[in-house]
């Protein structure tokens, strides 16, 4: 029987064995090449310690009710996207063929039965690596533009995880003069140089709000971007922004470490953005997350956003539990998971 990776109870990931259904007509089965995982939004439910898990979600209030189970049961299926190969097609099928390459937001398997509608044809020549960042892109996007980066801007992105690497690279599109990253994990700083930051600073060993003052002419960031959902991130992106400037969180915070409001949030009139790309509607006219999605993905077609050397690390299918259980618990050794199903 083919595997799949799922958590079959918070903390903990297992290869378990599903059965293969029989394809309707208006259905595809794809053999998996590439898949990847979400790690902020993944490991929340995965680790199930957020008030996604204890406090119900109420979408018509958009508010969670406190105290009341949310039945949010295991098993769980883990990974967020996939790349793979169609193996067969339903027989009302006209838009796939066997041995097309298509994607879609899927968990990690062996193989899918999916609607031939839910799946895209993935562009020719363009790496797994890249398409797994599309996700991450469409949030990035989404921040920048929230954000209003302009020409000349000054920009400091705090969080590197894949979210954050892709922040960088827009708000340079955008025009940004000077981009500063900002994490305490090395191998993420060394990728968002390789990508183009003027600097990468380790909040453990400087004080990156006075940093950045400093190298400013005393005026801070135009606009920062907290990505990374560190309460002490955020205290960080606020005494690094100028006055009246702007932060973006694209960030779920959770914990009991707290939010110290000082003299930075008082006095300096600081505009907080909480940015999300596919809470709908939009602040843009005339934007939709799925304009969001296909301009990321147009992004990252033409390589104007740059993925190929930032899924790190990548390990085989059979290494998948264990890998998750490492990016879980040893998040500096990792970016973004990858697992390639043609490697044994």
């Amino acid at each position: 029987m083919p595997l799949e990776l799922i958590a079959n109870i918070p903390g903990h990931a297992i290869l378990s064995p599903y059965e293969e259904l029989p394809l309707a007509p208006n259905e595809v089965r794809i053999k998996s090449l590439f898949s990847s995982v979400k790690h902020g939004t993944e490991l929340r439910g995965f680790r199930a310690d957020t008030a996604d898990a204890s406090d119900r979600w109420d979408g018509e209030l958009r508010l969670h009710r406190r105290g009341e189970s949310t039945g949010d049961a295991f098993l769980r299926n883990l990974g967020n996207m996939c790349l793979g190969v169609v193996t067969e097609i339903g027989t009302e099928v006209e838009t796939l063929k066997v041995d097309d390459r298509v994607f879609a937001h899927l968990p990690i398997r062996e193989t899918h039965t999916i609607t031939a509608g839910r799946l895209q044809k993935a562009p020719d020549n363009v790496s797994p690596q890249a398409i797994m960042y599309w996700d991450p892109a469409d949030f990035a996007l989404g921040a920048v533009r929230d954000g209003s980066v302009h020409l000349g801007d000054r920009v400091a992105i705090f969080g590197l995880g894949a979210i954050g690497l892709m922040v960088a690279q827009a708000a340079r599109l955008c025009g940004a003069r000077w981009v500063v990253t900002i994490d305490p994990i090395e191998r993420r700083r060394t990728a968002a140089l390789r990508h183009g930051a003027d600097l990468a600073l380790d909040p453990t060993e400087v004080d990156a709000g006075l940093e950045i003052k400093q190298l400013t002419d005393k005026i801070g960031a135009d606009i920062t971007f907290e990505t990374s959902g560190s309460y002490r991130a955020f205290e960080d992106a606020m005494r690094s922004t100028c006055y009246a400037g702007t932060l973006v969180s694209t960030a779920y915070y959770h914990g009991e470490q707290g939010l110290h409001l000082a003299g930075e949030w008082h006095r300096n009139r600081i505009q907080v953005i909480s940015s999300r790309a596919c809470s709908e509607p939009l602040p843009q006219t005339n934007w939709t997350f799925a304009r969001i999605r296909a301009e990321s993905l147009a992004l990252l077609v033409e390589s104007r956003l740059n993925a190929d050397d930032l899924v790190d690390p990548i390990v085989t299918f059979a290494q998948g539990a264990d890998a998750y259980h490492e990016i879980n618990e040893h998040p500096e050794r990792s970016i973004k998971l990858g697992i390639d199903h043609t490697k044994k």
